[in-house]
């Protein structure tokens, strides 16, 4: 009775604990925010440098002497050796513990950044952007799972989302501004360069904000899928080689075509090991199961084949069409970058009006009105129709569309599958990328950044249109996702893990 007359009578010690809660809500608030401002930081200098040498690279042909064909490569080797080990580098911060994994990509990316900015060879800057790509593997999946293990699912993690979008899609646009800037002004060895404080600062960040953690499983603690890992390694890095050289070399060539064919062997024998052999899989195969992550996956896979690409070629349309120099096309990009930006922070206002399907089908309709504008621009279009009328549409469609594909494939997933999760919509988005790449590079008939086609604003065109017949497969896949409605009834990993005997 006392008992109950004590907790149901006033508490002399309630303000007070009142006081202590909201204190103890506030610093969990601040280190949220702070962890959040961290991944972005991070995810910003990934995407930065897939785009920011693309402004500078006809000064680093001329300064290294890169050869006729060559030159791509400084993009492809960080984008091929990213693709590649992206998974693997996702699965190591569920087993190794996400600040020491976290820590170890930033080093390794400012690292290669520092001997990549001081390259005197096409050799060393090659090497120093696969190394850059290797940092980048481990550090990108990481920059997700720490916002998806900060915040609970949910429109706190909506929100957050959003704003690592946003950062991403500005990082995606602001290369190519930064790029310009850096190379006009200083040197081209400063888009590589300007990596190396930031990340220090970035390390320093991460050892103040992020505790020691764990893996999340203890019996898996230390064990890495190591046949899982290469076959993983070897399979999507030899397929994006095969298809980077393809339109450059000829897809009959025997290095391109047993390149495409190793790499395709090498990832059935990886989904076979996962599903038959690995005592811990580097990528689980009951991620598989769940719907959104599986279909979501090749949404994000045919949109990534799009909106990479789509920086590399709009730079060479202001420069080979428009004739800008380096600081010119990297101003141009700025309303792009605001533009994007503003649409990814609107995101979590619209889902919470549409549900993340709907969202993804408005996107894509936006993006692919701005690609249809972007393929009627030529040398008289000029900057106002030629740049910066489609660059604000299309921006707007990828940062509309980018958030609900990320929420949707990152939904539902049990903690200690959170860095596969990550790894794996990385992988999809930057091997579409690639393959994108490739392809669009074909269309556009340009083997080389620094060659001028005879008729440059045609190839920039029929590039285009091929990326609006993209967005057509990206409508399609859609409609095979789950509805929001479907997705809180189904069933969550841990359910079908439990179901199945994964």
């Amino acid at each position: 009775m006392k008992r109950e007359e004590r907790a149901s009578g006033p508490d002399p010690t309630a303000p007070a604990l009142a006081t202590d809660a909201q204190s103890a809500s506030g610093r969990v608030g601040r280190a949220s925010s702070g962890v959040l401002a961290l991944a972005c930081a991070a995810q910003f200098m990934v995407v930065l440098d897939v785009s920011v040498v693309n402004v500078a690279l006809p000064s680093v042909r001329d300064a290294l002497g890169f050869r006729e064909g060559a030159l791509p490569w400084v993009v492809n080797a960080y984008a091929l050796v990213f693709a590649g080990f992206l998974l693997l580098g996702g699965r190591l911060a569920d087993l190794y513990g996400l600040r020491r994994v976290f820590a170890v990509g930033l080093a390794l990316f400012a690292g290669a950044s520092l001997v990549g900015g001081f390259a005197t060879s096409p050799a060393a800057l090659v090497g120093a952007r696969a190394a850059q790509g290797l940092g980048a593997a481990i550090l990108a999946p990481a920059t997700l799972t720490l916002v998806t293990t900060t915040f609970a699912q949910g429109p706190a993690r909506t929100r957050a989302l959003a704003t690592w979008t946003a950062v991403g899609s500005a990082g995606g646009a602001a290369g190519n501004l930064i790029g310009g800037v850096l190379t006009q002004t200083l040197s081209w060895r400063w888009v590589l360069l300007i990596n190396v404080p930031v990340g220090a600062i970035a390390i320093a960040a991460a050892f103040a904000l992020l505790p020691p953690t764990r893996p999340a499983t203890p019996s898996t603690r230390g064990r890495l899928d190591v046949p899982g890992a290469v076959l993983a390694t070897v399979g999507v890095t030899a397929l994006t080689y095969g298809v980077a050289r393809g339109p450059v070399r000829g897809w009959a060539q025997p290095m391109t075509a047993g390149a495409v064919a190793a790499g395709m062997l090498a990832l059935v024998a990886f989904a076979v090991v996962q599903a038959r052999f690995a005592p811990a899989p580097l990528m689980p195969p009951r991620l598989w199961r769940v719907r959104a992550i599986s279909v979501g996956n090749a949404v994000m896979l045919l949109a990534g084949a799009c909106f990479i690409p789509m920086w590399y070629f709009l730079s060479l349309y202001m420069q080979n069409v428009l004739r800008y120099d380096a600081l010119e096309t990297g101003l141009g990009f700025l309303p792009h970058t605001l533009a994007g930006m503003g649409a990814a922070r609107s995101a979590p206002w619209v889902i919470r009006r549409m549900d993340a399907r709907t969202l993804i089908l408005l996107g894509t309709a936006v993006t692919g009105a701005g690609f249809l504008w972007q393929s009627r621009s030529d040398a008289g279009s000029g900057y106002a129709l030629g740049v910066l009328g489609p660059g604000i549409v299309m921006s707007a469609g990828v940062g509309l569309l980018v958030t609900p594909i990320t929420a949707t494939v990152t939904s539902g997933i049990d903690t200690r599958d959170a860095g596969a999760a990550s790894g794996l919509m990385n992988t999809t988005r930057q091997l579409g990328g690639a393959l994108g790449l490739a392809v669009l590079v074909a269309v556009a008939g340009a083997s080389d950044a620094g060659r001028v086609p005879a008729d440059p604003a045609a190839d920039h065109g029929r590039v285009f249109l091929a990326m609006t017949a993209i967005l057509l497969a990206v409508v399609a896949a859609t409609f095979a996702l789950p509805r929001a409605e479907d997705a809180e009834a189904g069933p969550t990993p841990r359910e079908v893990r439990s179901k199945r005997g994964a």
